[in-house]
């Protein structure tokens, strides 16, 4: 046993100083008399026709500069230098070799004349290395490549690396383009769609995205309008977004891109503004008011009496400049493509355009929701979204599967997000000075919904529909909870520390709401709202003060409020349908069940009952109340403000202030100015 292992260790031995004196002689030697001497020991004539190639790992070619390496040979001997030999094409010294030798231009010859994969795939991996230019390619080759890709019955294979192959040379040039343009159909590209081989089809798909990203404008609108007659987005939503496999990441890209190129045609309307003298803009500027208004015959009408009924109805439309609308159309973006969503909704949904209109002209003033105002702004988060006007990105991946699914993406979108807007309007209560707060809740609404990746366009109008804004409180309030949870422990001890002190400022500010007083407005059973009254809260914070008020009068003097209830005998807070006058006026119970609230008080036998103004003055009096009576805040707006007071006073707590004086009271504000002749009017000038 002994002896068997000793004679083990000398044959390995003896093999180690075998390979280190072959080494050494290799090295003193240069590369072209090693593979002769290899090629004379296994009888192979032409050497030059042999390289030397590494047996283990990455098998690439040796050349001079790296003969300072152990060689080793493949026991089968030196390899060929052949094409029908599987090409290691990768290695760049074998491409650089190979070239050098015009061996590019046989495997062209070969490609011509027959339909080699092998070699076919070799071409394409010694043409990645950018040492040969595509442009050199003759004709005939580039027609022999393209006779893949338009042949139906061939191998698979062969037409993915002949697509491979001709979206190289799309993008490599101009005059490429227009020879692979004129020698591959579209029929075959989208044919190649509608296969069940994913590598086919994201090859066609790359050749596609390479031929629309190369044509000037005018073949880009010509291919677009053939595909579209075609039905390509038909087929990519049929037999791409629902196959039976999933969407690979290189095909996510070019459906990205064949969005993105497509989305952009819309990009000329967006940047182009109203023309107060195009007479086929202006016509469509009527003919939303003419849609929305049934009106008198107006060419019996006065040239004044007919500008003033269009100044009245443009107004009732939610135009700003209701004398000249076509100003509110003048910034870019949005532009046309405003005018454009509007008209579509008004003429492909002409029901609810009208009811949407007609329900905001008879609100109040301060609760309508402006039509047109509210069309333009959200024409332009839809062109944000969508990234209209932004050139495809190289890396992105993002695509809507909706898009697929219809002819006139954003339009649609338009129309069923303006009446989200709508309903969105009505459920925050808003007034027009809120209208900058809906606009960023019906964002994040389409946002949130998009990125669900909805299929369909009643897919996103179901989901978008029930994300409404008690959801989006609800779901801001779970991340503000998980952003808070992952915050540093040190920082959600300063937080801890600074609620005390930020809720009584909340507290205080509440107080002095209420000694600041409020007018209310009466309802009754006998439907008479104009009586007011005024309420208020004494400066001692002991007396509530009210009594009845003339609607001219302000801000009424204590002094002139004739009833009073001690703070001390208030029993309770009721707010909402507990309220007694609610359970009297049943029939205006939905309207203003929000903002009653009601205070009992002697042994809660009498009450005082309330109807605020608007929401903000229900947080502010139940808040206060709740103050007066010794109980926690609860409304949304102190939630609010302590969140936004606490973000404020951590940030400026973790601020480096080193040497900034900071003061220890605000900055006295400065006094209004004499008179306001610096304001300068633009109505005049637009009349």
């Amino acid at each position: 046993m002994f002896n068997c292992t000793l004679a083990c260790a000398v044959v390995c031995v003896f093999m180690t100083l075998y390979n280190l004196f072959f080494c050494v002689s290799v090295q003193k030697k240069p590369l072209s008399a090693v593979i002769k001497e290899v090629c004379d020991g296994w009888n192979l004539p032409g050497p030059e026709n042999y390289a030397l190639q590494y047996a283990d790992g990455v098998q690439t070619y040796i050349t001079e500069s790296v003969t300072q390496n152990i060689l080793l040979m493949e026991e089968e001997g030196p390899v060929q230098l052949s094409p029908q030999r599987r090409l290691v094409s990768t290695d760049v010294t074998f491409a650089q070799e190979f070239i050098s030798r015009d061996g590019h231009l046989l495997l062209v010859k070969i490609v011509e004349d027959s339909n080699e994969l092998m070699v076919l795939r070799g071409f394409m991996e010694l043409m990645d290395h950018g040492i040969v230019s595509w442009e050199n390619l003759s004709s005939v080759f580039i027609k022999k490549i393209a006779s893949f890709v338009n042949a139906k019955p061939t191998d698979a294979s062969i037409q993915q690396v002949s697509l491979d192959i001709l979206e190289n040379m799309v993008l490599s040039s101009h005059s490429l383009f227009l020879q692979v343009k004129q020698e591959v159909t579209m029929e075959r590209l989208i044919a190649h769609l509608q296969v069940t081989n994913q590598q086919i089809q994201t090859k066609a798909m790359a050749l596609l995205m390479a031929l629309l990203q190369t044509a000037g404008d005018l073949d880009r609108q010509d291919m677009f309008a053939f595909l579209n007659k075609k039905n390509l987005r038909q087929y990519i939503y049929k037999n791409i977004i629902h196959s039976s496999g999933s969407v690979q990441d290189e095909m996510a890209h070019y459906l990205y891109v064949l969005q993105s190129v497509t989305l952009n045609h819309l990009e000329p309307r967006m940047r182009s503004p109203l023309d107060c003298y195009n007479q086929e803009q202006r016509d469509i500027l009527h003919g939303l008011r003419q849609a929305a208004f049934e009106t008198e015959s107006e060419n019996s009408l006065s040239h004044e009496r007919r500008r003033s009924l269009c100044a009245k109805e443009f107004k009732k439309l939610g135009f700003s400049n209701n004398s000249n609308p076509g100003q509110d159309l003048v910034r870019t973006p949005p532009g046309l493509l405003a005018l454009d969503t509007m008209y579509y909704f008004a003429t492909c949904y002409p029901d609810a355009y009208s009811r949407f209109v007609l329900e905001n002209s008879s609100r109040e003033d301060k609760h309508e929701c402006p039509f047109a105002r509210s069309s333009i702004q959200l024409t332009l988060i839809l062109c944000e979204i969508l990234r209209i006007g932004e050139p495809p990105s190289e890396t992105r991946s993002d695509y809507h599967p909706i898009f697929f699914s219809q002819d006139r993406l954003l339009e649609e979108l338009f129309c069923v997000c303006i009446q989200l807007l709508n309903k969105t309007w009505k459920e925050m209560r808003a007034t027009q000075e809120d209208f900058d707060k809906v606009m960023q809740v019906v964002r994040e609404q389409i946002t949130r919904t998009l990125s669900s990746k909805p299929t369909s366009l009643e897919l996103f109008k179901n989901k978008v529909n029930a994300l409404n804004y008690s959801e989006i409180l609800k779901l801001r309030q779970t991340e503000r909870l998980h952003q808070e949870e992952t915050l540093a422990p040190p920082v959600l001890e300063l937080k801890e520390r600074l609620k005390p002190e930020l809720l009584e400022l909340i507290r205080q500010q509440r107080l002095n709401r209420l000694c600041q007083g409020t007018m209310f407005r009466k309802i009754s059973s006998r439907r008479r709202q104009d009586k007011l009254w005024y309420c208020r809260l004494s400066p001692n914070h002991k007396m509530l003060h009210y009594g009845d008020v003339e609607e001219d009068m302000d801000n009424p003097p204590i002094e002139t409020l004739q009833e009073k209830i001690p703070v001390a005998d208030i029993k309770g807070l009721l707010t909402g349908k507990d309220c007694p006058h609610m359970k009297e006026n049943k029939g205006k119970q939905n309207k203003v069940l929000d903002l009653a609230f009601s205070i009992t008080y002697d042994v809660e036998e009498y009450s005082l009952n309330f109807i605020a103004p608007s929401r903000t003055d229900f947080c502010l009096w139940t808040d206060g109340l709740s103050v007066l009576l010794g109980r926690d805040m609860s409304s949304e707006s102190m939630r609010s403000e302590l969140e936004i007071l606490l973000s404020m006073e951590i940030k400026l707590r973790l601020l480096d202030l080193e040497n900034v004086p900071i003061p220890e009271s605000a900055p006295v504000v400065p006094k209004p100015p004499s008179n306001y002749n610096f304001c300068y009017d633009f109505s005049q000038t637009e009349q």
